[in-house]
């Protein structure tokens, strides 16, 4: 052996090359991987033919997964199935009233002095009548419920927060002859 290839020996040995840096002498053996045997494919449980496994394929549907290529800036959430309110009991216990009816829009006749004194003078009577109630409202229900015709009717909001009316009657009939047929006189 020559000087040269002792001193590499030597080196090789000890784990340093000749410009002072470590070689590598352990050489790693790693086992080459075993391939698996393929698995046997699984029969299917309905052997039925293809067409019962395609008809099975149809009705689960064929879903393509992928990313979404959004073309907006902004995210919307996305719309979901609503079900209809199935409550197990009503809101209100009653049904709300609807309207006014007939009976309710005129509470009383007003009877005081001033008001007498219209039926004598100028044919008319006075109602207290319901405060969402209008003209047409107010002539409707005294035709309905006193059958009589009116002339025209006037109504004023008092500064209790009744509303008054003034109910002009017709000249075929006395108001004298029904206010006391109402009970006012």
């Amino acid at each position: 052996m020559s000087g040269k290839a002792k001193a590499v020996s030597k080196a090789l040995k000890k784990g340093i090359s000749k410009k002072g840096t470590r070689i590598h002498t352990k050489v790693h053996f790693y086992k080459p991987k075993t391939l698996k045997p393929a698995r046997k494919p699984r029969k299917p449980k309905y052997e039925k033919g293809k067409a019962k496994a395609v008809s099975k394929a149809l009705k689960k549907g064929i879903s393509k997964k992928g990313t979404r290529i959004h073309t907006k800036v902004h995210f919307y959430k996305p719309k979901t199935l609503k079900p209809a309110r199935k409550p197990k009991y009503e809101k209100k216990s009653t049904p709300k009233k609807t309207g006014i009816d007939t009976y309710s829009i005129i509470k009383y006749p007003l009877t005081t002095e001033s008001s007498m004194k219209l039926i004598e003078d100028s044919n008319t009577l006075v109602f207290i009548v319901d405060i969402k109630s209008n003209k047409r409202q107010i002539k409707d229900a005294v035709k309905e419920l006193y059958n009589i015709e009116c002339e025209k009717v006037n109504t004023l909001i008092t500064p209790r927060g009744l509303k008054k009316s003034y109910v002009r009657l017709s000249k075929d009939y006395d108001a004298l002859d029904v206010a006391n047929r109402v009970g006012v006189i």
